[in-house]
């Protein structure tokens, strides 16, 4: 991997881990188009890895939360809101694998999740929490299950299962939307531990310095990157909804299609 492929890399990432695009969409049509070998276990290992520092963009922003330790039911919410995706992940890992290398499942599931946000606005209308300090444990589940259908179908989007799963509980899109950026950290924490663990068995000498550094160096351009996108977002969600990243995930989605079909991709 160039440092070049892994500056777009790191963009791509912290544009898109926290839209409801998929950042795995976008990283596996990104990917081919700046000859990023699909089969090199450095790349595989970093498109995974690069999402940690993403994530931890929330811990920067949401700072005073994630440190407040007197807030014990805080920290309770997530450890069962992230319950689901673990077993899921460790259950049907080698389904998520071959799901990750199905581009026509990708672009297909992009299309249709995209068609789901062009009507999701109508189906909760009526929400009644608008602060994470009245999300119960119960409804922190719920939420988590949501994000299990990202896990199985790629390109579905993470924040968008849980941003809907949190609507679906009565929670406001700007609650809702925070949540999902709170559930991210364990979530993601726990796939860039079990990627980095494996990765260290099979190829131990995989993390050298080269790759370290370029590591080092994407990670903090993703960060901040994904900072800009946390801040635009809940403003933009609540101002005009899912729809237009309904019309974006069709379109990227049949773009998709098109290259495949046309052997591009």
């Amino acid at each position: 991997m160039t440092t070049t492929q892994a500056i777009i890399q790191a963009i791509v990432e912290g544009l898109t881990e926290f839209l409801p695009i998929s950042s795995t969409a976008h990283m596996k049509f990104v990917n081919p188009m700046i000859g990023v070998d699909p089969n090199d276990s450095f790349s595989n290992l970093f498109d995974i890895v690069i999402q940690l520092p993403a994530i931890l963009a929330v811990v920067a922003i949401y700072w005073r939360k994630f440190f407040d330790f007197s807030r014990i039911s805080f920290y309770v919410k997530l450890i069962v809101a992230v319950i689901p995706a673990i077993i899921f992940g460790v259950l049907l890992g080698k389904h998520i694998d071959r799901a990750l290398d199905n581009l026509y499942l990708i672009a297909s599931v992009m299309i249709a999740g995209g068609i789901v946000f062009l009507f999701v606005y109508k189906w909760f209308t009526q929400p009644t929490i608008d602060d994470e300090r009245q999300v119960s444990n119960s409804t922190a589940f719920k939420i988590g299950c949501f994000q299990v259908l990202s896990i199985l179908l790629p390109g579905l989007s993470r924040s968008a299962c849980t941003i809907i799963g949190g609507m679906s509980q009565k929670l406001t899109r700007k609650a809702a939307a925070e949540f999902s950026f709170f559930l991210a950290v364990p979530t993601m924490l726990a796939a860039t531990v079990k990627k980095l663990w494996d990765a260290h068995k099979t190829h131990p000498d995989l993390l050298n310095r080269e790759h370290a550094t370029l590591l080092g160096l994407s990670s903090i351009l993703a960060f901040f990157v994904a900072i800009i996108v946390i801040r635009f977002f809940i403003d933009f969600l609540k101002k005009y909804g899912f729809k237009p990243w309904g019309y974006y995930r069709i379109a990227v989605g049949l773009v998709m299609l098109f290259l495949l079909w046309r052997g591009i991709l």
